[in-house]
């Protein structure tokens, strides 16, 4: 299996379009973005509540605290979201409104509540760049990039494996 494609910004353009002209736009873009330009696993992206996200005053956090059993590996993490990946969030929760903290942050028909599995995510984003026609990108595609950005800006070695989660 190779490495996941990286994406170019006229690429993750062309996929932010097509998702806004489909149905559940708003939530699709919002977990896009989130292994984009937040470096977040698939599985992580499917494990996040509201109660993750939100302070309580229902503004979305500037840091996510992710539990080590909602991480790969077992081990806690923070997660530093971007001022516009907070606007997107807070576009998103917005339109729906959390009724439980509990909830999954990003709901599937099947299942609100517990929402999207880490296999069916990744499935999503599969099937989300197969029709808008990348090769070779997959549910690891978004974390790449993001990690790939960061590299190219000059962040250092050391920020770069927090910022993604790795521990050496």
């Amino acid at each position: 299996m190779g490495k996941a494609k990286t994406f170019t910004v006229t690429e993750l353009r062309r996929v932010l379009d097509y998702i806004a002209t489909r149905q559940h736009a708003l939530r699709n873009r919002a977990m896009l973005l989130m292994t984009h330009w937040g470096g977040i696993r698939v599985g992580e992206v499917a494990a996040l509540r509201y109660g993750d996200v939100l302070n309580s005053d229902g503004t979305v956090r500037a840091e996510i605290n992710l539990s080590a059993e909602q991480t790969k590996g077992s081990h806690s993490r923070t997660v530093f979201l971007s001022t516009k990946l907070r606007k997107e969030l807070a576009t998103y929760v917005a339109l729906y409104k959390a009724v439980d903290l509990s909830r999954a942050l990003f709901y599937t028909q099947k299942n609100p509540k517990r929402g999207f599995t880490a296999n069916t995510l990744a499935q999503h984003f599969l099937h989300l760049y197969r029709k808008v026609g990348i090769d070779g990108a997959s549910s690891h595609s978004g974390r790449r990039s993001f990690a790939t950005a960061l590299s190219s800006k000059g962040v250092g070695v050391r920020v770069l494996m927090r910022a993604m989660g790795h521990r050496n």
